[in-house]
């Protein structure tokens, strides 16, 4: 077992994944002793200028783990649906992103049309990958629930061909009911990763159900996002403005590959 792997084989001390977006969010997350950084696809897409979850950020995605990989930390890589509906591309993919130095990878059913890849597919994508890369950790999400309504039965049937085909770990977003989340897991083989949610259990709750992971998706990308702009607003209309505690000189720190 790697010690990416490990990570979310802890009994009551799930892995809390921050996500990142570019160099210096990475960065600055691994400094304060985060023990594995993520990526987002909506914070990679968007400094692009490019929608997310259409599969158009290929490049990009790659670009960021090339930046990202062989930094000193565990490094999982957002990579959507992979970019292709021909399980050998996807493979090839992910194969450039384990030689950029990524351990894991997120592999998700959803499509930017609002509709689910079907199951044995994705199911497909999973099983070239594992045998191209058997070293990735392949975190296999369903977006069952981000579509809405009880599909507690779609989700077990789609995870357990996931789990089947070799998938390392399961991703359900939108997920956070309890209950819901307690019957799930008496289903699974494998770590269960959960999406933060402000409304949903907090991370020692979700730990006490037994969840392995809890992701925080594009939730730091959108509060960075919203923290610039209140800022810009206050200087704009005369306010006091705190624009953080991160100076100038802790960021080329950062950047330089040290840290304060």
């Amino acid at each position: 077992m790697n010690d990416f792997t490990a990570l979310h084989h802890r009994p009551g001390t799930p892995l809390l994944l921050p996500n990142a977006w570019d160099h210096a969010s990475a960065t600055a997350l691994a400094a304060e002793g985060f023990e594995a950084i993520g990526t987002t696809s909506l914070g990679v897409a968007a400094a692009a200028g490019l929608p997310d979850g259409t599969g158009a950020t290929r490049e990009e995605t790659l670009l960021l783990a090339h930046r990202l990989g062989g930094s000193g930390f565990l490094l999982t890589v957002d990579a959507e649906g992979g970019f292709s509906d021909d399980p050998d591309e996807v493979a090839d993919f992910v194969r450039e992103l384990a030689d950029a130095g990524a351990v894991g990878i997120n592999l998700e059913d959803g499509r930017g049309d609002g509709t689910l890849t079907p199951a044995d597919l994705h199911a497909a994508k999973i099983a070239a990958v594992k045998e191209a890369v058997p070293g990735i950790f392949v975190n296999a999400r369903t977006d069952t629930y981000w579509l809405g309504g009880d599909r507690q039965q779609e989700t077990e049937h789609r995870l357990a061909a996931y789990q089947q085909a070799g998938a390392d770990g399961v991703f359900v977003p939108a997920l956070s009911d309890p209950g819901t989340i307690t019957a799930l897991l008496k289903h699974l083989d494998v770590p269960l990763n959960i999406l933060y949610s402000a409304t949903g259990p907090t991370v020692p709750e979700l730990a006490a159900l037994g969840v392995s992971r809890v992701s925080l998706g594009s939730l730091l990308f959108r509060a960075a996002l919203g923290a610039a702009v209140g800022v810009a607003k206050d200087i704009r209309a005369g306010r006091p403005a705190e624009p953080g505690t991160v100076t100038y000189a802790e960021v080329q720190r950062l950047s330089s590959g040290t840290t304060p």
